[in-house]
Formats: C-alpha cells, structure tokens, sequence
C-alpha cells in the first residue's frame, strides 16, 4: 500500500505490496495499461476505469486468432509475482501461468504458459489457443486425472491507478495431455475474488475466502465451496461453529487422509475511520473436517488449532507448499508497520514447517551436517594451539556461534543500488580461524566455509513442491520507495535442507523501476518518434496496406494515417465492435469511449 496520499496528476510512490494480494497503486485518473505475453509485445492504451470489462473482451478476441498449440524453447519467465506455480502430477515438469509485472508506472498482466523441465533444467513456452484472460492472484490445482489436469479459479485483473478491479468467478481447466483449455460453466460458483486459496480434498476442489474490490468499496471472504471432479457441480458448504474470520491470502493445506483442511494466517482489512482503512495481519489457524451429519444436518465442523512448536512472526504474502509427511511449508512473506501516512515492511526469506499430524510448527534451518561440527572443533582447537583463547571455553564457543551478516549490493539497470543483507551461521565462517590444518582437512573446510546461498527476502513468490524439493520463482522486494520484481528461481532438498540450489540467477537489468518524470519524457521522444514513423510511412506501397489487411479481421491501418483519421475512419466498425461486447443495455456515451479506446488499441499495436 502506497505510505502517503497523492493529488490527482502525480506519484508520490510507485512502491505497492499485496499483503493478500490485495493491490493498491496511486495513478492518474487517465492512465496507460500494458497487457501481452511481455513488455515487448505489449498493446498500450489510454482508457477511463469503467472500462475494464470491455478491454478483457476485446484481448480474449486477439487471444482467440490463435488457432493451434505453438511450444518454442525459451529462456526464463519474465520477472513477475502472484502468478501460479505446479508441479506436473504425472511428469517432471513444473507449470508457471499468469501473473502481473509492474515498474514504476506501468503495469504488465498475463496470461503466458511455461513448463519448466526438471531433469533438463529448461524452460518452454507453450501458446494454447482460447486461454483465460490475463490475471494474477488467482489459484491453481493439478489433479491426475485425464492424464492430468490444471484447474483456474478467479484473480483478477488490476488497472494501474488502483481504484478498479475486474474479479473474475470463471473456472478453467488445463487438458495437459493436450495442451487445450476449457472453461467450464457450472451454476453455483464462488462469486468473483482474488486473494482466494483452492486445494484438492479427494474428489473436490475445495475454495475459501479471498476478497473483492470495487471503486466504492471493498468486501473479504470467508465462505467455503467445494466443486465436484466428478459432477462439475459447486456446492456452498455451511460448517458448524466458530470459523476463521473473513481475510484473504491464507495458507490452506489439505489433511493427510483428505478429509479436512488446515487454514492458517491471512490478512483482511477494516475501515478504521472515515477514509482510513485498517490493515490485519492474522495468525490464527483452524481446522475444518468432514464428519457424521450433525444435528442441523451439517457435515463440515470448524473447530479451532493451537499448534505447538516455534510458530512464524505474523507476516503476509508469504508463499506455501505441501512438503513429504504432510507437512505445510510456508516461505518469506512482509511484516508492514503502517499508520495514515507511512508503510515500512520487514521482507523474510525464512522457511518454516507445519506437521499437521503433530499439530507442531517448526523452523526449516538448513543443516551444516557433520563437516560443520568438525569446522567447530577445528577452529577452537586452532585457536588454542596459537594461544589466541581470550576467555572460557564456553565463552569462546558462544562466540563462534553467533550468526555473521553478509551485505550483498546489486546495482540495478537504472543505477539503484540494492542491498539485500543475508544472515550466515558462524558455523559457515568458522573455518577461516584454522589455518594450519593438513591439506585434507582444508579442503573440505573451504567448501563448507562457502557463505550460504540463499533468496533474498521476499513476498508473493510462487512456491511448489515436487519430489520431495521445493521450488521457488520470482516475487519482489523494496529498497526504499521503489519495487523489484523478481525472476530468480530455487531448489530446496526438504529431505535434507542443506542448501538451496540456485537454477536462475537473479539478474540486475531485470530490475527496473521508472519514475513518472521518466514516463513523461519518455512519453514525449515516444510520440516525436511516432510522427517520424508516420512520415516514413507515406512511402509505403498500396501493397503492403493489402498484405495487413489480409493479417486480421480488424480494418487495416492506412500508411500515413494519425490515430485521430483512423477513428474517424473506422468508428463504425469499433462502436459495433464495442456494442456487442458490452450488451445492448450499455449508455451510447460509453460505447462510443469504449469503441474509440478499442481502436487505439489496435492502431498502436498496428504502429
């Protein structure tokens, strides 16, 4: 959430968070929205909020040219957040889909497909025709039937100024054995949220809370659906009791027999005052269990966890998974410390464990094995052969174990200098105390001695398990008032918890952030470009005009011809365009904006 309020025509901060992936960004109320695959091939386009919808429409119909499959080899995803991430139930391939992008001043919604190959450590992007609109915050399950199966629920679709969204109550499923999506209507769904959680419990996908946004207000989940796998039919349980206060970006992890679910955590906010919302970071957890038919005839009783062990500090935006022996895993998130006018978060990149059958929580601390007891005793013991042991035994060993802090600065594309601070066990830097021990021992020494690596600190990552590893993609941090968005990748033994294995470095070029100064000169040398172009354009032939025409069903782009000539040239055809997405019950004032906004869109597209 932005730390201080802005007029109307100016960013005082670019820096947003989803706490629950919930989003707030300070924008004019004219503003340009980027949507496409990537940045690069994004269609750009100045729109009044009101017509989101219309916009959805009108990309679902450039999504629907494409008319077969179209897998290409292709380096890592584009640095993003709140997209979805799973593991393949039947191959050794993980499946990234959709997400948002933002740098500053714009933002990038999608609705790209990945799937990451394990064993060849590839990536590979798959262009299925039909997909689901662009969206983030939305959620994701694989089952293995059909040879397997990735289902959709929800998310939404944000403009760039922070005071709409579209949510989306639509259901998809992924035919992985086919590459083909379908959506699938069925009555009695979920109404339209984001910041939700979906699991698999037996034969049905199981959704609670979330949250919906509006211009005028905002509302939060708590309620419970269960759909059918084997009747596509949506049914709104009723449990007894005392259940989880309504919140988004919870963890929900299914029980081990499949007859319940664990929810814990989330965030929720309230208003506190007139024009002052109240942020809660929740941390109470409760399980929900299918028993005998009670009384009332209800099969689905809440009843409250107190689990034991060393529990997380309260955080949001944390990532989570299901690790062996039916642990829950949760990873990283942001602590805010907010008031009317400021927002500072404290980011983690801490792992903690959830086993669910020992109600107990438990910290994920990598192990240092036996060579890191070995280092120990080897430095005291070097220590005491040169006659450098200041104090007692015990003092000496408390004092190796205290934990040293590695700085780590990366500089950005833009010159922003990013430090990111990493905590390494003394255990890690112990060996450099012992330098006269034989040439075996100092092998083996240095390669444990090596600082750990490890994410850096982060919310909204996207987090998956797969035989046994955890695997961890993007997200962002802040350094300051401005937001990185991440697209580096891990690997977690949960078996072991040695180490993390880096599959994709975090890479500074991707790291951009652009202030709004930027955006309006850019803005400028964009559009003196721009009559370039045009100029240029007048040379071209009557065949090339043809050859576009041919391209599209859309009326072509005239060489020469400015977007106002093309407007007036084409109204027709964007206000039916226009009226038939938006229904025949829709203001003739808004057709005719929607229609010359749709035609901006394919102008600039075409330019």
């Amino acid at each position: 959430m932005p730390s201080s309020p802005t007029d109307p025509v100016s960013v005082h901060r670019g820096m947003w968070r989803l706490h629950a992936n919930f989003i707030l960004k300070f924008r004019p109320t004219v503003f340009r929205v980027l949507l496409g695959p990537s940045p690069g091939t994004s269609l750009a386009l100045s729109v009044i909020q009101e017509d989101l919808e219309a916009l959805i429409a009108e990309f679902q119909l450039l999504d629907a040219k494409k008319t077969q499959v179209v897998e290409s080899a292709c380096p890592p995803p584009p640095p993003r957040l709140n997209a979805s991430l799973c593991a393949h139930p039947e191959k050794d391939e993980l499946i990234l889909f959709g997400g948002e992008y933002f740098n500053g001043r714009k933002t990038y919604l999608y609705n790209d497909l990945f799937f990451y190959n394990i064993k060849k450590n590839s990536w590979v992007k798959s262009d299925v025709p039909n997909p689901p609109p662009r969206r983030c915050a939305h959620q994701a399950v694989v089952v293995p039937q059909g040879g397997g199966q990735m289902w959709v629920f929800g998310g939404e679709f944000a403009s760039p100024d922070g005071e709409q969204f579209y949510h989306y109550k639509d259901l998809w499923v992924l035919h992985l054995n086919t590459h083909t999506w379908e959506q699938i209507k069925a009555p009695g769904a979920p109404s339209g949220r984001s910041g939700h959680r979906m699991v698999l419990s037996k034969r049905q996908l199981l959704v609670f809370g979330g949250f919906h946004e509006s211009t005028r207000d905002y509302i939060y989940y708590n309620d419970i659906y269960a759909f059918n796998l084997d009747t596509f039919t949506w049914s709104r349980l009723t449990p007894s009791g005392t259940g989880p206060s309504p919140r988004s970006a919870c963890q929900m992890t299914p029980t081990l027999d499949g007859t319940g679910v664990v929810i814990y955590g989330g965030y929720s906010k309230s208003r506190a005052k007139k024009d002052v919302d109240k942020g809660t970071i929740h941390s109470d957890m409760f399980l929900l269990k299918r028993e005998a038919k009670d009384e009332q005839g209800n099969t689905h009783p809440w009843s409250r966890v107190s689990p034991s062990g060393v529990k997380p500090p309260p955080r949001s935006g944390f990532s989570m998974g299901l690790a062996p022996a039916g642990r829950a895993l949760l990873f990283g998130g942001v602590c805010d410390e907010e008031d009317e006018e400021t927002l500072e978060g404290d980011f983690f990149n801490d792992l903690y464990l959830y086993d669910i059958t020992k109600n107990r929580w438990f910290p994920g601390q990598l192990k240092g094995g036996k060579s890191e007891k070995k280092r120990r005793r080897r430095g005291k013991k070097g220590m005491e052969e040169a006659g450098q042991t200041d104090g007692s035994p015990e003092e000496s060993a408390e004092e190796s174990q205290q934990p040293k802090e590695i700085i780590k600065e990366i500089v950005a594309e833009d010159g922003t200098v990013m430090t990111i601070k990493e905590v390494v066990p003394a255990a890690q830097t112990a060996g450099e105390e012992s330098e006269e021990e034989e040439e075996e021992e100092e092998e083996e020494e240095g390669a444990a001695a090596a600082p750990l690596v490890e994410p850096c600190p982060r919310s909204n990552a996207m987090a998956t398990v797969k035989h046994g590893k955890l695997y961890l993609y993007g997200g962002m941090f802040e350094v300051g008032d401005r937001q990185f968005t991440l697209n580096d990748f891990y690997c977690l033994d949960l078996h072991k918890l040695e180490q993390w294995e880096v599959l994709v470095e975090m890479d500074p070029k991707t790291q951009e952030w652009l202030d709004e100064s930027e955006s309006e000169d850019e803005g400028d040398e964009e559009e003196a470009k721009a009559g370039e172009d045009e100029e240029d354009d007048d040379e071209e032939s009557s065949e090339e005009e043809s050859d576009e025409e041919e391209e599209g069903e859309h009326p072509a782009v005239k060489p020469g011809e400015t977007l106002a000539d093309y407007q007036s040239r084409t109204e027709a055809y964007w206000q039916g365009l226009a009226r038939s997405n938006m229904g025949s019950n829709a203001k003739d004032k808004k057709v005719q904006k929607v229609g010359l906004a749709m035609a901006k869109v394919f102008f600039e597209d075409q330019a």
